[in-house]
């Protein structure tokens, strides 16, 4: 098991309390949470609709840690200046949202001043990311179904994360790998063991059953302590 310390946790937004979305966003920074997560859905790549540019730039002023933005949209390129223009720290886009292109989407990120990152749905291979290794600053694989919060992990997505660390370890990159989905204190030893660098976690942090500070300490005692 790696060093705790070199594991990142973001907090997904997707599941706060929406009313409260500002104050929830800090609670999670305050106890701890190296980035948020703004998951941006369009009603068409995914059923629902969500948070825009204006999320973005209410949070900016009040966040001093990463604000990652999750484009779950068609088009994307449509949308990555004013995300960026925003204060976004880092998109990152679906390959299956712009095939055929997905380079050139990366390099329009990136050529913003702008992390760059990808996502692949559980049922797309790792074969899409051969031809951007150098292009993407994260990796990240989906261990649920796209659209809604709560969703039940896809343990069979373990073994993507294994192989996609093996492959970057054969071609010398050291690309962080991101996993969102699922994730709580049984599954998050499972991914950070298969070799994953950053997790996203929402309705294991955003929920009654206990504060957001002791929801992380938690998730964070977990990647440390794993039950084997």
């Amino acid at each position: 098991m790696r060093n705790r310390e070199v594991i990142q946790i973001e907090a997904s937004v997707l599941s706060a309390d929406y009313s409260r979305l500002r104050e929830q966003a800090l609670e999670a920074e305050a106890a701890g949470a190296d980035g948020i997560q703004v998951d941006v859905m369009d009603g068409r790549f995914v059923p629902r609709v969500n948070f825009g540019p204006e999320t973005v730039r209410t949070l900016r002023p009040l966040l001093k840690r990463v604000i990652d933005v999750h484009l779950m949209v068609i088009e994307p390129e449509r949308h990555i200046p004013e995300f960026a223009a925003a204060g976004a720290d880092r998109l990152i886009i679906h390959e299956e949202a712009c095939p055929g292109r997905l380079g050139r989407v990366l390099q329009s990120i990136r050529g913003l001043g702008v992390e760059a990152g990808v996502s692949i749905n559980p049922g797309t291979p790792l074969s899409v990311l051969e031809g951007v290794w150098d292009l993407a600053d994260v990796i990240q694989v989906m261990t649920v179904n796209l659209g809604l919060g709560g969703q039940p992990f896809l343990y069979d997505q373990v073994e993507k994360i294994r192989n996609l660390a093996r492959r970057l370890r054969e071609l010398g990159r050291r690309t962080p790998i991101v996993i969102d989905g699922g994730i709580d204190a049984r599954t998050a030893p499972l991914v950070v063991g298969a070799g994953a660098n950053i997790l996203v976690a929402g309705s294991s942090i955003y929920n009654r059953r206990g504060s957001v500070a002791d929801n992380l300490a938690a998730l964070r005692a977990s990647i440390s302590n794993p039950k084997l």
